[in-house]
């Protein structure tokens, strides 16, 4: 792994924005970040001019289902290589391998699967599982297939926990269906957030709910109840309840232009959390797809059930943030809390990932203005050079 300073980038690091920075790479770790040029560098270490672009953390995607023809419950390591490796060219360096409600065999393989896949070096790192249903509300459950859904189980759960090595790190679940709280509270204590999701609760539901210990919500806005003047539900608590994060799918089809811009107002950097939440079409010509055993229609924007549901994405982490850039008041900054920062904090792994600082991960992105991709490093290896570079 050969050692590399990246020079006379805008440099967006924790201790503020560097307009002509200087960071330093060795052992697959940041080894230092200023804005002077280090009087000396590694023998053998390679330099990159970097001086009309920008380097930023790396893109966390806490929920994403697939990529490049491969699903998370393909349940084989060739499918999560597949996704690893397709990533970097959005900017994401490490990403949640999320589940779909489907039978509880397969989803356990999908787990054991996780938990034997070796992180391989030049590609996204696995942090993790997000397990999406099935303790799902039915009314609400859009791509979720309805016939797999089934009540909270903490048997169950701890079962798929052991399977997957412990690497449950997220469960979307309705936390009606959990009315005393009993297993959301022994899933908080455990360590895994508790993202509310697929849910038919109100403001009144999800306002105990958070007591109880739920601290985020699934993709803001889809699968749930909107805002309503005599019960701003789900939405509302989002907007309401400070101890809330919430995903957000910035494709400006789950969720149009205008309630992009209303949800930035009423939240915004520092709750959000930018998901792509794509399927095995995204990276591939529109055509006809498969999500949960369900025929799924792509066409060049969206992923769709044949009745219409929206069944994922095809959405990439940097068109998101930039839809996001895009909204007037938010900086690149904002973006990189959005996308990098509050991710790693709500995984609990803000101690080596999601910023730029001396001693984590050299999860790096170089990229310009409108956030086109133009290298990208994963734990120090070079997992993705743009031809226009």
């Amino acid at each position: 792994m050969e050692p590399m300073l990246i020079s006379g980038a805008t440099v967006y690091a924790e201790e503020g924005v560097l307009e002509n920075g200087y960071v330093l790479v060795r052992d697959g770790k940041i080894a230092g970040v200023s804005g002077v040029r280090p009087e000396r560098l590694p023998e053998g270490a390679k330099e990159i001019d970097a001086s009309s672009l920008n380097v930023l953390p790396g893109f966390i995607d806490s929920h994403i289902h697939g990529a490049d023809g491969a699903d998370v419950m393909d349940a084989t390591e060739q499918a999560l290589d597949t996704i690893a490796r397709f990533l970097p060219a959005e900017g994401t360096t490490s990403f949640l391998a999320t589940t779909i409600t489907q039978a509880h065999e397969a989803i356990g393989n999908a787990l054991e699967n996780v938990a034997e896949y070796p992180n391989r070096p030049g590609q996204a790192e696995v942090l993790g599982v997000h397990l999406e249903g099935p303790f799902v509300e039915k009314k609400r459950a859009g791509a979720q297939p309805e016939a797999y859904i089934v009540a909270p189980d903490p048997g169950l759960f701890r079962k798929w926990q052991q399977l997957s090595g412990g690497r449950i790190r997220v469960i979307t679940m309705a936390p009606e269906h959990d009315p005393e709280g009993g297993l959301i509270r022994e899933l908080a204590e455990s360590g895994v957030v508790v993202s509310a999701g697929h849910t038919d609760t109100g403001f009144t539901g999800m306002k105990k709910a958070e007591v109880q210990g739920v601290s985020q919500v699934t993709h803001l806005c889809n699968a749930m109840p909107g805002i309503h003047h005599r019960d701003v539900g789900v939405v509302g608590a989002a907007f309401l309840l400070d101890a809330l994060k919430a995903e957000l799918i910035a494709d400006g089809i789950h969720v149009e232009e205008q309630m992009l811009r209303l949800i930035w107002r009423n939240i915004g950097p520092d709750r959000l959390i930018l998901i792509t939440d794509s399927m095995r079409a995204k990276g591939l010509s529109p055509g006809e797809y498969e999500l949960g055993g369900q025929p799924v229609r792509v066409t060049e924007d969206r992923a769709e059930l044949a009745d219409g549901t929206l069944a994922g994405s095809i959405l990439k982490m940097n068109e998101g943030a930039r839809r996001m850039l895009d909204i007037d008041g938010v900086t690149m900054e904002d973006i990189v809390k959005m996308a990098s920062q509050n991710p790693a904090r709500q995984l609990g792994v803000d101690g080596r990932k999601g910023g730029i600082r001396e001693g984590k991960d050299a999860d790096l992105i170089l990229a310009d203005d409108e956030l086109n991709i133009r290298l990208t490093l994963c734990r120090g290896e070079v997992a993705f050079v743009s031809e226009c570079s």
